[in-house]
Parts: structure tokens; sequence; C-alpha cells
């Protein structure tokens, strides 16, 4: 009888003791959380001080309604003082047209979009929208007005309704779901097991590469944006997921203003002009199929891209 009463105390104190040092660890756990916290938060600190190297302008000018023409007016631009990437750029886009720019590995053509969205300001000369400058322009209305989809759009953990409504915070499902439609997503988006309300999973890892670009087309859609730039879009899809978004193409890309990069030709085919850059100028400008027809730059590129088909 008594080893059971020892036994009994022993227990006791044990779990005294446990309940005695549980807080002390979960207080240690907390110090770590939130040593770790305070690092992050002092990182965060110093970026949001950083100066922006495209600020805001101190009186911003409205871009009027829709319109979408595109000028660079003798604009040079440089990464480093001795490596010019645009010696000086003149370039003329009308609204509506749909340009493919095109040419070798650093050649200047991202650069180009990066400008047109005001990534970067020009060294030398204008960038303009409408006629007006784009360093005079709030950048709440620049990203309205000019998005950029790339071959490595971020889908966010959340609904797929939720990733398209991203292009326009305020749209309604009705609008969300027309927007699919209208690019060609709704099938397969329906046929998930919540439709619209399907979480995609963290970097959008429930849907194949080809059905995350429809979203991303689809947010765009949504967007309405003036301007699109469509940078190696496809580049990163095999050729059945490239069929399957070339009629989201055609659709996000009617009645706007578009620029495209693309390696692959049979994205430029469908642009109304192409331009063939290199070292940041322009060697070659026309209708694809005038330039075809031309035997020039184009005409070797396409004829490599037919031959890479057979």
């Amino acid at each position: 009888m008594h080893g059971h009463t020892e036994i009994g105390v022993l227990a006791a104190f044990l779990l005294y003791l446990r309940r005695f040092f549980e807080p002390m660890q979960e207080l240690s756990q907390f110090y770590n959380a939130l040593q770790s916290a305070t690092a992050a938060l002092e990182k965060l600190a110093g970026v949001l001080d950083e100066k922006p190297a495209v600020p805001e302008p101190s009186t911003a000018v409205a871009l009027p309604a829709g319109g979408g023409a595109l000028s660079f007016s003798s604009v040079a631009f440089h990464y480093r003082s001795d490596q010019p990437i645009l010696p000086a750029l003149d370039l003329d886009i009308p609204a509506g047209q749909t340009v493919a720019l095109v040419g070798a590995t650093g050649a200047g053509k991202s650069t180009i979009a990066k400008l047109v969205a005001r990534f970067y300001d020009p060294v030398e000369g204008t960038v303009t929208l409408d006629g007006t400058d784009l360093r005079d322009v709030a950048d709440a209305d620049l990203r309205r007005a000019v998005v950029m989809v790339t071959q490595e759009n971020h889908l966010f953990s959340g609904s797929v309704a939720d990733n398209i409504r991203f292009g326009r915070p305020t749209a309604t499902d009705e609008e969300v779901a027309d927007a699919a439609r209208a690019i060609g997503a709704h099938a397969f988006i329906d046929a998930l097991p919540h439709g619209y309300d399907t979480d995609v999973h963290r970097r959008g890892g429930r849907l194949s590469a080809g059905q995350r670009q429809l979203v991303a087309f689809a947010r765009a859609f949504l967007a309405d944006p003036t301007v699109l730039i469509l940078d190696e879009a496809t580049s990163s899809l095999d050729v059945p997921s490239e069929r399957l978004v070339q009629h989201a193409l055609r659709t996000i890309l009617r009645q706007r203003t578009a620029l495209v990069i693309a390696h692959r030709l049979s994205t430029v085919e469908i642009a109304d002009r192409v331009l063939v850059l290199e070292a940041g100028r322009i060697v070659e400008d026309g209708p694809p199929t005038t330039l075809i027809a031309g035997g020039g730059r184009y005409a070797d590129l396409h004829r490599q891209w037919r031959d890479s088909l057979v």
C-alpha cells in the first residue's frame, strides 16, 4: 500500500513538473518565432525605405480614355553606361496594332516591353501612351492601362475565381465566368471538383501549365488593359498546350494594342506587324507575310522554324 502511495506521489510530481515546463517551452518557441519575425521585419522595413527608381509624378496627368497609341522618341537606355541596350530608338505603334518583337537574346526586346510597363525610365528620350509621357502618369492608372503576361504567371493559393478576379478585384462572379468563356478556359474550370471555387493550391500546382496560362489570360482579359504585353507567354508550354492557348491569344489581342515577344513563330504569325531587332535597332519592319516574301532575316528565322517542325 505504501508503495502505491509513493508511485502516486511520483506521478503527481511528474505531472506538475510537466505543467511547469510546458509554458516555459512554449515561451521559448514564441521567443524564437519573435526573433525570426523581428529579423524579417527589419528586412521588410529596409525594402520599404528604398526610394523607387521610377518615382510617382508630383503632378499626375490623366490618360485619355481608349486609344493605346505608343511612341518611342529618340529613346536611349542602358543598364550599364558602357553597354547600351537601346542606342536611339524611334518607333510609333498605332492604337489597336499587335506588334511582335523578334531577335536574338540581348537585342532589346524585353527592354522595350519594360519601358512600356515603366519598370524603368529611358536614359534619354520619351515613351508616350496616347501622347502622354509615361513619367507623368500615376502608377495606379498606368497599371490599369498596361498589363504584362509572362511565361511564369504567379497563381496564388485560393480559388480559380479569385485568381482570375485578381485582374479586376471588383468583378462579379458572372464577369469572371464571362472572361473565362471568352478565353476558352470555362470548360476545364467547370470540370474541376468545385468549378470556379476549386483551390488551385500553392503556385497553381493543381493545374497544368496550359491551364495556368489560360487562367492568366482570363485574368488579363478581365483587366481589359489598353496595352497588353506578352513576354514569352507561350515559351514554357509544350506543343499541345500551346495549341490550347492559341485561340485565347487571338481573343485577348483583339482590338487592343499589344507587344508580343516570342521565339516560337507560331505566336508571331498572329501579329499585324513584326519588328526584327539587332543590338537595340530595328533592322526589319513589316507584316509577317511581307517579311517572309522579302527573304531577309525574318524569312530566315521563319524557314528555320518550319524546318524544325518536320
